[in-house]
């Protein structure tokens, strides 16, 4: 970046002199110059027009030959109507080099005493079910967003609200009393995530077997098919028998709590161990049994201070009519809780816990009116941060066969998928032979590193408000956009740097001014001097995928280099050494820039 501040300083200075005008730093709009024209950064002359008098063209060359004159960046210029195309001097360019090869943290900020805390929220499981492939890109995108903030000098509080309470859960629970006759993750060789889902998966089988059945008979006694199947859904045995389970859950009742503590605790360690595969984790976990009944008390107070309303059925719910919305519910006629109540229970308690300056929530955009409707309620009770609370929004992962369906056991699930390509990663490095000479244990690591790679990659790499269809076999490719293609040129550039320290060659701490570059390698540079600007724009953006692109357009211009150029062969000492300080800090920001998408390099493949 110090290259476009020194010709900013010089267009400023060039506009003071020749047209006895003082300009902000904001008018001088410098942009990479088109690859079909000489130069590397253009300045767009038109905002200068009325102060010069001149033609566009004029203009362009008064400022141009001001800058080669006094500025040491600029080595020659042209112009092309009202653009001036920049040529930036060899030295300007070793600096740039230098200054990045110094830097061990370059392109990313450090935070302060003084710097924002931001909360994050994701992943948000449920107790009755494993994780799956949309909690997989939940995660990875949580996980991967709270890196970006951190980089970019914030704060950073990652946090996991675990919905442990509720009438799904109640299912789970009530099936396993039902059919499941002790059996426990010991009993039944399964992790306890699993063991809870299954029961998940059997309530439903039964529950739609008994409204089916009620439904013909709805049918039979003269209902219509709708309003037969809407009384049969209420009416079932097992759905009313749930429940039942969840008012003496929240009455306290002691059977219920003890066995749902029982199951719960299955499922955390089987969450854990999800967890800790896929490489994230959290600095707070915060769980709706304890937030909901923060969320009745603060939906109390406001139903005292007259900002919600009480229904004749003794339920309670806020008009957001003013704004545009609906009525929503926030406490249920028998008292019991709903999301938003939790949600605004969750809220209060994290801010009794952190001076939290920005909150931003990873979910799904089924919820998109749900945070509409949650930003408004706690600006209204207070928060200050209510209204500017951030949804991250995210779409949806589908399969080549469609969408997933968890109650009816149809879903991708997040142990097997980071198996599977750990497992694909092994048996298409065998296939390329890139395990020769390597330990059993190596070649085990470097498939998980790998496998884990070109998962996270395959699904970071997708503007996260899209939906996109996730294709297992297509992520694992050692060529193209993937994660393995990068994961590979990282271990290529280390191999080269073992191989000049066994050549006895030391690397320099910094290259002389005259250090030889060529075109390639001034690309190069520049594409490594974007870093800082994509960690800044990924951090306003909120988007992972921006430093994907960016690792792999960094990743491809190395590759275009090394194609053309010797790095170990080069004909002279001076371009090997400039050649090798590049390929470390190639190598420095590819894993600098992977570690802020959750993702390790290897060091050999």
């Amino acid at each position: 970046m110090k290259i476009e501040n020194a010709i900013a300083s010089a267009v400023i200075g060039a506009v003071k002199e020749l047209y006895g005008q003082d300009v902000p730093e904001k008018m001088v709009a410098l942009q990479k110059t088109k690859s079909n024209f000489e130069g590397n950064l253009t300045l767009v002359v038109f905002p200068f027009l009325k102060m010069s008098k001149k033609k566009p063209e004029d203009t362009a060359q008064e400022i141009g030959r001001y800058l080669t004159e006094h500025c040491k960046a600029v080595a020659s210029f042209n112009v092309v109507k009202g653009f001036l195309n920049l040529v930036v001097a060899p030295a300007a360019w070793v600096e740039l080099l230098n200054d990045i090869h110094a830097d061990d943290r370059f392109g990313r900020k450090t935070a302060t005493e003084d710097s924002p805390l931001v909360m994050i929220e994701y992943s948000s499981p449920n107790t009755n079910k494993p994780l799956h492939l949309g909690h997989v890109r939940n995660n990875l995108l949580g996980w991967s967003l709270a890196q970006i903030m951190e980089a970019n000098g914030n704060k950073v509080v990652k946090t996991n609200i675990v919905n442990d309470r509720g009438i799904h859960i109640c299912k789970s629970m009530l099936a396993w009393l039902k059919w499941g006759n002790g059996e426990t993750p010991e009993s039944s060789g399964k992790k306890g995530d699993h063991l809870i889902g299954d029961y998940y998966v059997a309530f439903d089988k039964h529950y739609r077997e008994e409204v089916k059945a009620l439904k013909a008979q709805y049918i039979a006694d003269g209902l219509d098919e709708e309003k037969a199947e809407e009384k049969a859904k209420a009416e079932a045995p097992l759905i009313k028998e749930a429940h039942e389970m969840l008012v003496k859950w929240e009455q306290g009742d002691p059977g219920v709590r003890a066995l749902w503590e029982k199951m719960n605790n299955w499922v955390y360690a089987g969450f854990d161990e999800t967890y800790k595969a896929l490489g994230v984790g959290f600095d707070k976990i915060y769980y709706e049994s304890d937030t909901y009944l923060e969320g009745k008390k603060k939906v109390e107070e406001g139903l005292a201070k007259g900002l919600f309303f009480r229904k004749d059925d003794n339920s309670v719910w806020a008009d957001l009519t003013d704004d545009g919305l609906d009525q929503k519910l926030l406490l249920r006629a028998d008292g019991t809780s709903v999301y938003m109540t939790q949600d605004i229970g969750t809220a209060d308690m994290r801010f009794k816990d952190f001076p939290i300056d920005k909150m931003i929530y990873v979910v799904g955009n089924e919820q998109n009116y749900h945070f509409q409707v949650l930003s408004l309620l706690l600006d209204r009770l207070g928060f200050k941060w209510g209204k500017e609370l951030v949804h991250f929004s995210y779409g949806m992962v589908e399969l080549p066969n469609g969408k997933m369906k968890s109650r009816e056991g149809t879903v991708v699930d997040a142990d097997e998928l980071i198996a599977a390509m750990i497992e694909n990663a092994r048996r298409t490095s065998d296939e390329l032979g890139k395990f020769t000479d390597m330990t059993e244990d190596e070649k085990r690591e470097i498939a998980r590193i790998v496998g884990l790679g070109a998962l996270k990659y395959f699904i970071l790499k997708v503007d996260a408000r899209k939906n996109m269809l996730f294709n297992p076999e297509e992520s694992i490719d050692f060529n193209g956009n993937t994660g393995p293609f990068i994961q590979y040129t990282y271990a290529r550039i280390r191999s080269i740097m073992r191989k000049a320290a066994a050549d006895g060659i030391t690397i320099p701490a910094a290259l002389p001014e005259d250090a030889p570059l060529n075109e390639k390698e001034i690309n190069l540079i520049q594409k490594m001097n974007d870093f800082g600007a994509a960690v800044a724009q990924a951090g306003v953006d909120y988007s992972p995928s921006g430093i994907a692109n960016y690792c792999y357009e960094l990743v491809k211009e190395f590759n275009q280099f090394y194609h053309d150029y010797s790095i170990l062969n080069a004909e002279r000492d001076d371009e090997k050494l400039t050649r090798l300080v590049l390929a470390q800090n190639v190598a420095k920001i590819v894993k600098s820039a992977m570690a802020l998408l959750g993702i390790e390099v290897p060091e050999r493949m």
